[in-house]
């Protein structure tokens, strides 16, 4: 059976996010920042055509948003996390598999599709997406992951296709290898782009017509790959279960430069919460964990502090109850009186399955009762929201939390955000 797939992109996903709940916003420009409104990191097509660029600190264009009246968004994660899921809920109902590739874009199989019309299928979801979540998509469907990738891209840019594009034709596939420049094909990028100019090479067409040893030899195992794939042959198989990380951090940069250590134990306190929760749901476990802690890198030298302190576990755990107390005596350790501290966090290691934990020796063995608390916090934080229940430890006080000062409301995952109708 020959391969096809469609890649499923969100078109400028975080500012489609913000539009979907505020049909006022359309045709204006719009910008989201990130952790605590720090750059710019989603632009909407008017913003683009302002000139901001992607990362452009927000404090050197304010001006500019001001005169433009571009309206600024704060990143609200638990919502476009949210409208990620709807998202993909309605692209699982045209394929049986699809891999989440990232928060806006998919990849379906669409192998047993042959006898269909791809147009009209891929069609149908373009119009269907937005119909039921209010965000924009492209459709580009090929032979190969990296083809669709290509096709998703030139269906945004062309207007004869409007957002669809099906590219299973040989000599549509070579016109649109003719019309991509090598440094814009997936996985190439400006580094490689570069490199490959000093040899002619400037399309993905001219990449493809080089021959194997030479493509190996300058761009290494993963850029053949990537050229058999442009050329039609399928070598990058569809991942229907995202790999589990062999390593989990949670990390936050302060609202404001905290110098107390009750308000750094709060913040530690609860990414390590957070922590553990990814922890459970990949059903993993840690050996150990390293707590970081540090002042901003763009102060006075003198006044600059950076460590860390790695614990090993007697036995892995994603247990809160062993994993908030020991974080917090590391973080104690590592805290100096006289600095203003801009960041803290964790990142847990030496990940186990949960099925195949080795309790030790030498501590009593409270797997089982917290395994059941666990299983019971993470039941009723799913209900009722992440900071339903808490610590006494992780306080009530806002200090340590993210800047976000246009922050949106959580429109589909909190009651007070529900929109209101009068």
């Amino acid at each position: 059976m020959t391969s096809l797939f469609a890649l499923v992109d969100c078109n400028n996903f975080y500012a489609s996010c913000e539009r979907a709940f505020n049909p006022t916003l359309e045709g204006k420009p719009l910008v989201v920042l990130s952790n605590n409104d720090g750059c710019v990191i989603a632009r909407s097509n008017e913003a683009k055509a302002l000139g901001i660029q992607m990362g452009a600190p927000a404090f050197e264009i304010r001006d500019l948003m001001e005169r433009e009246g571009v309206h600024v968004f704060s990143s609200n994660y638990e919502l476009y996390g949210d409208m990620s899921r709807r998202v993909t809920m309605i692209l699982a109902e045209y394929t049986p598999n699809l891999e989440i590739y990232s928060i806006d874009e998919s990849f379906l199989d669409l192998g047993n599709f042959r006898h269909v019309n791809l147009e009209q299928h891929a069609r149908e979801i373009w119009e269907r997406v937005p119909r039921a979540t209010g965000i924009p998509v492209a459709v580009g469907v090929s032979v190969t992951k990296t083809l669709a990738k290509l096709a998703n891209r030139l269906a945004k840019k062309s207007k004869k296709a409007n957002g669809v594009l099906v590219l299973t034709d040989p000599m549509h596939i070579e016109a649109a290898l003719k019309a991509t420049e090598v440094g814009d094909i997936w996985g190439v990028g400006r580094r490689y782009a570069k490199k490959l100019a000093q040899f002619g090479i400037y399309t993905a067409y001219d990449l493809t017509q080089q021959t194997d040893s030479f493509v190996k030899k300058h761009m290494t195992v993963v850029g053949l790959r990537t050229v058999r794939e442009l050329r039609g042959e399928p070598c990058i198989e569809l991942e229907l279960a995202p790999p589990t990380k062999q390593n989990i951090c949670t990390s936050r940069s302060f609202g404001e430069p905290l110098t107390q250590l009750s308000d750094i134990e709060e913040a530690l306190a609860a990414h390590t919460v957070r922590c553990a929760a990814k922890l459970r749901k990949q059903q993993s476990c840690a050996n150990a964990f390293t707590i970081i802690l540090e002042t901003s890198r763009f102060i006075d030298p003198r006044q600059t502090y950076l460590n860390s302190r790695t614990v090993q576990l007697e036995s892995p755990t994603a247990s809160e109850l062993v994993l908030v107390p020991k974080a917090l005596e590391a973080l104690r350790i590592l805290f100096r009186p006289g600095f203003r501290y801009k960041r803290t966090g964790i990142l847990v290691s030496g990940l186990v399955p949960a099925t195949q934990v080795q309790q030790s020796l030498f501590e009593p063995d409270h797997r089982q009762r917290d395994q059941d608390l666990m299983q019971t916090l993470d039941f009723l934080r799913k209900r009722f929201g992440h900071t339903a229940l808490r610590y006494g430890v992780q306080g009530t006080g806002k200090k340590w939390q993210l800047k976000s000062e246009n922050l949106s409301p959580c429109y589909t995952t909190r009651l007070e955000g529900l929109l209101k109708v009068w």
